[in-house]
């Protein structure tokens, strides 16, 4: 979720996502190429609810944001070209 402690305004890793979706990220097995996007519709609910099922108040904490709060995806992607 992309959240600034459930208060105003969008984290900044988040606008930074939007502007240039296409990213690295690092695990364990190493580094992976990714897309990032907001997941929309039947998606994002079926995300929503699984948050919901780690035990937090998510949709309490939601109505402090003015504004939706948004779920990212990281899609993997082929490595990109030189």
């Amino acid at each position: 979720m992309a959240m600034n402690g459930w208060s105003e305004g969008e984290p900044a890793w988040w606008l930074n996502l939007q502007a240039h979706p296409n990213a690295t990220v690092e695990l364990a097995e190493g580094v992976r190429h990714v897309r990032g996007r907001a997941a929309q519709g039947e998606e994002r609910e079926r995300l929503w609810v699984r948050w919901r099922g780690m035990g937090d108040d998510v949709d309490g904490y939601a109505t402090r944001r003015p504004s939706g709060t948004a779920v990212v995806v990281l899609e993997p992607m082929a490595k990109a070209g030189p």
